[in-house]
């Protein structure tokens, strides 16, 4: 392993490869990666790869987010020749990088780099940059604090920022139309306690494939016999399902109830990570253009195997819904029971064929107690995958 000090730089031995940029748990940080040109900036909304854009270039940068990294994967033959150098940044969701800790990048060729957020006032932070030299590409350590948020970052490197949506106003006689800049939409919404709900709103009532994803923190932990093994955390995504009929179920991975996407139940889990070491945890999709025969849906996280502390998992749910801004849930608080392996995470609920989603974070003791809770009234019997 090389570790580069900041503003130390090494040769990169592939063209293809990945960056993890490892955080601490329960932080609040994205990352971003901008291909900038010979001014140093952007070109247009494709050179901008983050959470609502997670690949540009044709696959020459992809982002996946996990609950305890935010890891790019490159392929640098595929960046074009003009782009000078590629830019890995990472801003913070309110507050100072001071009050983090450990944060640091490691790329799959061996390369570590430390980064030092002491007396960091700033909510952004340069972390690294991959540019080329001779037609070779390296990569430096770069560590540089950044004035503002992600919004101030973007628009440093010339992003285009939407603006939120507003009347337009009506046309002079004597303007000329102008060509609108393509521009990226940064919206993002985290649900708390405080901001607990949100609504999607769609003319027709049609939102397309609503993708729900589940991630969390994969380390295993010291277990077996006096500790010398070590036991995955294996984390299921569900949903509870009932449609304007009254008919009721069940998607999850227990007794292999994955679902239709095109047929009732208009839901369907897209695999099981029985390791947790896929790379973009578990993926759950809403029929969003059926969403009008739907009442509700409580998408849960179910503890199959592993720690029943939730606050080790680090979990976190994000849901993307084409045209609204993604949102994301993270289980973060303590249960008071250690044998709740189950949150009820988000409710979705049909308003008026729109779509008004809940932030729930609410454990239980099981599938049947969650029943209760929610009043689904279905009937249980112990299952295994």
């Amino acid at each position: 392993m090389t570790t580069l000090a900041m503003g130390a730089n090494a040769p990169l031995s592939s063209l293809t490869f990945e960056l993890d940029v490892l955080l601490p748990q329960g932080s609040q940080i994205d990352v971003t990666a901008l291909q900038l040109y010979a001014d140093g900036k952007v070109r247009g909304d494709g050179d901008m790869c983050f959470f609502n854009q997670t690949t540009i270039g044709g696959g020459a940068v992809s982002l996946t987010t996990r609950a305890d990294r935010q890891s790019f994967a490159f392929d640098l033959g595929k960046v074009g020749r003009d782009v000078e150098k590629i830019a890995v940044n990472a801003t913070l969701e309110g507050g100072a990088f001071s009050s983090v800790r450990d944060v640091k990048i490691v790329t799959s060729d061996g390369i570590e780099m430390p980064v030092d957020t002491t007396g960091r006032s700033e909510a952004a932070l340069i972390l690294c940059e991959i540019y080329r030299r001779n037609d070779q590409w390296k990569i430096r350590n770069v560590s540089q604090g950044f004035n503002g948020g992600l919004q101030a970052l973007a628009e440093h490197f010339g992003v285009e920022v939407a603006a939120p949506a507003s009347p337009a106003p009506a046309p002079k006689r004597s303007s000329v139309p102008s060509t609108p800049k393509p521009s990226v939409n940064l919206s993002k919404v985290s649900l708390t306690k405080k901001e607990s709900t949100i609504s999607l709103k769609k003319d027709d009532g049609k939102f397309g494939r609503i993708r729900v994803n589940l991630n969390w923190n994969q380390k295993p932990k010291p277990g077996g016999f006096f500790g010398m093994g070590k036991r995955s955390i294996d984390l299921d995504l569900g949903a509870f399902v009932e449609f304007q009929t009254g008919e009721k179920g069940v998607v999850q991975a227990l007794g292999n109830s994955f679902g239709d996407l095109n047929n009732l139940p208009f839901t369907q889990l897209m695999g099981d990570d029985r390791s947790g070491t896929s790379a973009d945890g578990e993926w759950l999709e809403i029929n969003g253009d059926a969403w009008s025969q739907f009442r509700r849906v409580l998408i849960f996280a179910f503890i199959y195997e592993g720690v029943a502390n939730w606050q080790e998992t680090d979990g976190v749910i994000r849901m993307m819904v084409p045209g609204q801004p993604e949102i994301e849930v993270r289980m973060n608080e303590l249960s008071t029971n250690r044998k709740d392996g189950m949150c009820a995470v988000a409710l979705l609920e049909n308003n008026n064929n729109q779509i008004r989603v809940s932030r729930e974070v609410r454990f239980f003791n099981g599938h049947e107690q969650v029943d209760n809770a929610y009043g689904w009234g279905l009937a249980w019997r112990a299952g295994r995958k």
